[in-house]
């Protein structure tokens, strides 16, 4: 399974941004699949989670009420609509998949992982 993010790159703050995430080798009806981020000096962290079925999903409280997470099992990607940016949202954004079933909020969960995609928002 291959997990290719893009879609990142600089906006000011208040404006939006929306990540993509192709996933290649195998359906992506079969996986839930997550969204984290990593801020320079900082540790991964998670950003939002959708169950394979599309009925569940889950968001850190630092995004919940400006990220959406959604997914397209047909297009085999999945999505991240990010508004209302802030400085502290700039990190590297990394999708990944996990084959148990769920949301899942835990790096230990997900059995693949994207390269990133770099998202900065200037003040």
């Amino acid at each position: 399974v291959q997990l290719q993010a893009s879609g990142g790159g600089l906006v000011q703050a208040g404006g939006s941004l929306r990540l993509s995430c192709a996933v290649s080798g195998r359906t992506l009806s079969n996986y839930a699949m997550g969204w984290f981020r990593q801020a320079p000096g900082k540790e991964r962290e998670f950003v939002a989670a959708i169950s394979w079925s599309y009925r569940n999903t889950y968001y850190a409280d630092s995004v919940k009420g400006r990220f959406t997470v959604s997914r397209d099992n047909a297009k085999n990607t999945v999505y991240l609509q990010m508004n209302t940016l802030k400085p502290e949202d700039t990190a590297v954004y990394y999708c990944a998949a996990a084959e148990l079933p769920g949301v899942h909020t835990t790096e230990s969960r997900y059995d693949y992982w994207g390269q990133g995609t770099l998202v900065t928002v200037s003040s």
